[in-house]
């Protein structure tokens, strides 16, 4: 029995009609020369022949006897026809490059809850668009993917299955699978799985119980170092500070707003370079300064304590390709009380060191999973009373809006022979934080996903120009340089007093021992023969 991770049901316990868990992207997509096909049709028979090669999209939930704990995947039998479904874009869609009407689409579709009584996908194929500058015929895909199956880099090894590197689709031969398939689980088997998975959990817990105290014990020395209060001032940068309250701290509603924008790779990492800082620190700068730009904009007063960025961090190990969710969740300050953008942009700098000090030593013990037995029970309930209590507006919030930005492929690439244009990703908003922006690097530009909440930020494609002209600002930013060493004083030599000569009497011999210290003082020092290192041999 595969039963979800305690991280994984998560993503199902706090769903609701205002908080949907699905995760995805809004591809834009160029037909070849010619084309006379039937794009929807393409990509089925492409799914149909890959399906094999993709278990994330080959499975449904089977829940627990009275939601006693974590429900467990079951094979089953996507029906092709129902999750890849074709949606007609109004005719305003042909007129110019119709990303207006895509980001409508994306906002009316994205608040749809996926159906668990199926596999938790769903694709959208958009007709109606333009044709490209070439004449070439355009069409658009809107993907969903619930969270609870995947997470941001498990996704991007299921487009590397899903799309090719050329026009023509590769022939992936697949072995038939010896595995015998489940389709049901009984609910003696159910219960038996539950309670061996709780024993193994307190187990696991237990045996990590000493390194988990020293992981955390470097944590600690590592903030301590990065707060002000206990480093005597070396350090103004702290990411412990809660989030000032602003417009996106409010409870969510099930309307969305979504907006793109994509900006040259390239050119962003040429300028991480110019100011010795990471892609990373980039995104965040051009994010900070479109909340500074929006804000103003809209006659908002900017807090005067620095918004804070939800930033997830994978915990996947390179190489790992399975389909779980392996993340946490940090925080980085953003600086935006700074109006300076060269300060501001320090800020980031630190404020991202400081949190790589501490996620690192916590990288190895923070869970992905956890005893589930009556978990789903008080996640329910407390995710029920959050919003309908409004909770999220009556408690001081501890981030601003989420900031993700996962690592994509930097090549062309097609999908059932259509040229993949941009890759921009849909994300989740949450009671508190109404808008999430997520970043990935696709061919020779980064695309950033805008989703917020629509009664929050309705306008959000007002913040993502606002980001843009925060990128402007970062090319007027002067180069950092590093500082010129002063040189060091040089030294003065002591000057010594000439010590009076005393004189000699008339017939006064020298003494035997004058004459060796007087040689001694007057001779070369030896040169002194450098120690032979010692290498200490440890005992087999």
């Amino acid at each position: 029995m595969l039963q979800l991770s305690g991280l994984d049901a998560t993503f199902l316990y706090i769903e609701s009609p205002e908080m949907p868990m699905h995760v995805g992207a809004l591809h834009v997509l160029e037909m070849p020369e010619g084309y006379k096909g039937h794009f929807v049709k393409d990509l089925r028979s492409l799914l149909a022949a890959r399906l094999p090669l993709m278990p994330a999209l080959r499975r449904r939930l089977w829940w627990m006897p009275l939601n006693l704990a974590n429900p467990a995947w079951v094979d089953a039998e996507p029906d092709l026809n129902k999750h890849v479904v074709e949606v007609k874009l109004p005719a305003s869609a042909k007129k110019g490059d119709g990303l207006a009407e895509l980001h409508a689409a994306v906002g009316e579709l994205h608040p749809k809850l996926l159906d668990r009584s199926k596999p938790l996908w769903r694709f959208h194929v958009m007709e109606g668009l333009g044709k490209s500058p070439e004449g070439r015929k355009r069409v658009a895909l809107y993907s969903q993917v619930h969270h609870a199956a995947v997470d941001g880099q498990a996704a991007v090894a299921l487009a590397n299955i899903l799309f090719d590197l050329t026009p023509e689709p590769r022939v992936i031969e697949t072995r038939p699978s010896k595995r015998v398939k489940t389709f049901r689980h009984d609910m003696a088997e159910m219960l038996r799985g539950a309670i061996a998975g709780e024993v193994l959990q307190v187990g696991q817990i237990i045996r990590e119980l000493p390194s988990t105290v020293t992981s955390l014990t470097r944590a600690a020395g590592a903030v301590a170092m990065n707060t002000p209060l206990l480093n005597r001032g070396k350090s103004k940068v702290s990411n412990l500070a809660l989030a000032p309250r602003t417009m996106l701290n409010v409870s969510v509603t099930p309307g969305r707003a979504f907006a793109s924008l994509s900006l040259p790779l390239a050119e962003m990492k040429a300028l991480a370079k110019l100011h010795s800082c990471s892609l990373n620190d980039v995104v965040l700068f051009v994010c900070a300064g479109g909340l500074r730009k929006y804000f103003a904009a809209h006659g908002l007063t900017v807090p005067r304590k620095p918004m804070i960025a939800a930033v997830p961090i994978s915990l996947r190990q390179p190489g790992d390709t399975s389909s779980d969710n392996q993340a946490s969740l940090s925080f980085i300050s953003l600086g935006t009380h700074l109006a300076d953008p060269q300060k501001r942009l320090a800020h980031i700098k630190a404020s991202s060191a400081a949190m790589k000090a501490t996620m690192g030593s916590l990288k190895s013990v923070l869970p992905t999973d956890f005893p589930s037995i009556g978990v789903p029970w008080l996640m329910e309930a407390a995710r029920s009373m959050y919003g309908k209590a409004k909770v999220a507006e009556r408690i001081p919030p501890v981030a601003t809006l989420a900031i993700s930005n996962v690592p994509g492929p930097q090549v062309p690439l097609y999908l059932a022979g259509a040229r993949m244009m941009t890759n921009y990703p849909t994300s989740i908003v949450v009671h508190g934080m109404a808008l999430n922006v997520t970043v990935q690097s696709f061919d020779k530009h980064m695309d950033f996903g805008m989703m917020a909440d629509a009664a929050a930020m309705p306008d959000v494609a007002r913040y993502a120009e606002a980001v843009r002209a925060a990128y402007a600002d970062l090319h007027m930013l002067p180069p950092e340089t590093a500082p010129t060493p002063t040189p060091a004083p040089a030294k003065k030599r002591p000057t010594t007093k000439a010590k009076p000569v005393a004189t000699k009497k008339a017939g006064a011999k020298p003494t035997a021992k004058a004459a060796p210290k007087a040689a001694a003082k007057s001779a070369p020092a030896p040169a002194r023969k450098p120690r032979r290192p010692v290498t200490k041999a440890t005992a087999a």
